[in-house]
């Protein structure tokens, strides 16, 4: 009988066999649809690229493939000028990782960088246990991961922005310009400087670039986005999304213009604190859906029971900006149409926002001359007596409930939030969905999604780990029924 390790290494052999074989074809096609998935790294340049990368295609014994930048990065691999590998679109390993790792990777991406140990603390792991996962998911310590991570997020700014090389510095998180200059010439082989061509004017204003992979359906997120608009705090155009929002106790704002021809979005972000400056970017990226693959829902939406002509090609999940926005959406939508819940929320924002004059909006919007707002802090709505909101007083109490939840915990318990007099399971779904953006959240106790399901032979545990989409698709159906 074989040992044991003898057989796991051969196993792995084989995976990593196969999933070569499949990187190989992928690169090859130069699909978009594979942007992000995994990376190519060059043995005869030492560069590593997207595998949309317009550079001449080397031979197939010249390369290697790693399915996260950092891997690359760790080998000694620089990021490609030309393609710039820090802006494909965000992807777990294409096998598929533990949720646990996930989760580890998403926190230990985040700018300003939280301390490993406190990551550990958050995950419910030991600080040696969170190293020995992320090293057998990425091949890298969590720190090595963390620095990487910064390093790709400073250099697409650098390259994609006109920032100082100080605001820089501090937006990603460096004590000194020092830090910055010797990351960069660590991770990229080059000084910031050289990275950048011409000389940054100083500015407040961020212009860049975000990519999501193929088909994206931006008319149906528009729509989306554009019936549950609050007037003055948001704005839907033919080809983009404005929003005003809250940050470091300022109001900012930000416009995402959909460019279908290079498969992404060029964003205009004005804000006056830039230390959260990456938090809002991932942000846009989860409110616009970008990190969504959508070959892989539509293949889970079909094992579900549908088929391919009932589909709508290139879903997205548009999310709302926070969990808290999202449950007094659903707390104030309760019972209610759409455009009646649009109303009193738009009365929230009006009554309890905080304030911007319109003089700041970039890159003409198109607003009137008026003011305009951010949705209101939690502390803001658990103090007020919501007394010019046109509904019954139980669902003011219970949206007031929902706010002190908050103002007490950011990250409130859902049996907590389902505690609340006037809370039931819809809502809370509803908040995880949309709030949370789960993308595995089937809205079985919806009234249009149950009845459309009871039409089709829908089965939805089939359909996990994307049963959100699942829940979308059944919408779109009722809606396609009623213009048909």
């Amino acid at each position: 009988m074989l040992d044991n390790n003898v057989v796991q290494e051969e196993e792995a052999s084989e995976r990593k066999s196969l999933s070569e074989s499949v990187f190989s074809k992928a690169r090859l096609s130069r699909d978009p649809r594979f942007d992000g998935r995994f990376f190519v790294a060059v043995k005869t340049t030492g560069i590593f690229c997207r595998p949309i990368c317009p550079a001449r295609l080397p031979k197939e014994e010249n390369v290697t493939y790693f399915e996260h930048a950092t891997q690359a990065m760790a080998l000694g691999y620089r990021p490609c000028f030309r393609c710039r590998p820090d802006s494909a679109p965000r992807s777990a390993a294409w096998k598929g990782v533990g949720a646990t790792v996930s989760r580890a990777l998403s926190l230990l991406s985040a700018i300003p960088v939280e301390s490993v140990a406190d990551i550990a603390r958050r995950l419910g792991i030991s600080e040696r246990y969170l190293n020995k996962l992320i090293v057998n998911a990425v091949g890298i310590s969590p720190k090595q991961f963390q620095n990487m991570q910064r390093t790709l997020f400073a250099k697409q700014l650098i390259q994609q922005t006109h920032l100082s090389m100080t605001d820089i510095s501090v937006t990603a998180g460096y004590q000194s310009l020092r830090q910055l200059q010797r990351a960069v010439e660590r991770y990229c082989g080059t000084s910031p400087t050289q990275l950048r061509k011409k000389q940054a004017a100083e500015q407040k204003s961020i212009s860049l670039f975000l990519a999501y992979r193929p088909p994206y359906n931006w008319p149906y997120v528009r729509d989306f986005l554009a019936a549950r608009a609050i007037e003055g705090m948001e704005l839907v155009t033919e080809n983009s999304y404005l929003r005003y929002f809250s940050s470091q106790s300022n109001v900012g704002v930000f416009k995402a213009e959909h460019d279908h021809t290079r498969n992404g979005f060029n964003v205009h972000i004005d804000m006056p604190d830039l230390r959260a400056l990456h938090t809002v970017i991932e942000n846009i990226k989860l409110v616009l859906d970008l990190h969504a693959d959508p070959l892989l829902i539509e293949q889970s939406l079909m094992q579900a029971g549908l088929s391919q002509k009932q589909l709508t090609t290139g879903l997205r999940l548009p999310s709302a900006w926070s969990v808290f926005e999202s449950g007094c959406r659903a707390i104030v939508g309760q019972q209610v149409s759409v455009k009646a819940a649009i109303g009193q929320v738009t009365l929230l924002v009006h009554q309890l926002g905080e304030r911007r004059p319109s003089a700041t909006t970039p890159n003409d919007s198109g607003l009137e001359a008026r003011e305009h707002y951010s949705f209101p802090t939690p502390e803001v709505v658990a103090d007020n007596s919501l007394k010019f909101l046109r509904m019954p007083q139980a669902r003011k109490d219970a949206l007031r409930s929902f706010a002190q939840l908050f103002v007490s915990d950011s990250t409130p318990a859902h049996e907590d939030i389902l505690a609340i007099k006037g809370v039931g399971p819809w809502t809370l779904d509803y908040l995880k969905m949309r709030g949370e953006r789960n993308p595995d959240i089937y809205l079985g106790g919806d009234l249009i999604v149950r009845k459309v399901a009871e039409q089709y032979p829908i089965e939805p545990d089939k359909a996990a780990p994307w049963r959100s989409y699942l829940t979308l698709q059944l919408w779109q159906l009722s809606n396609q029924q009623k213009e048909a």
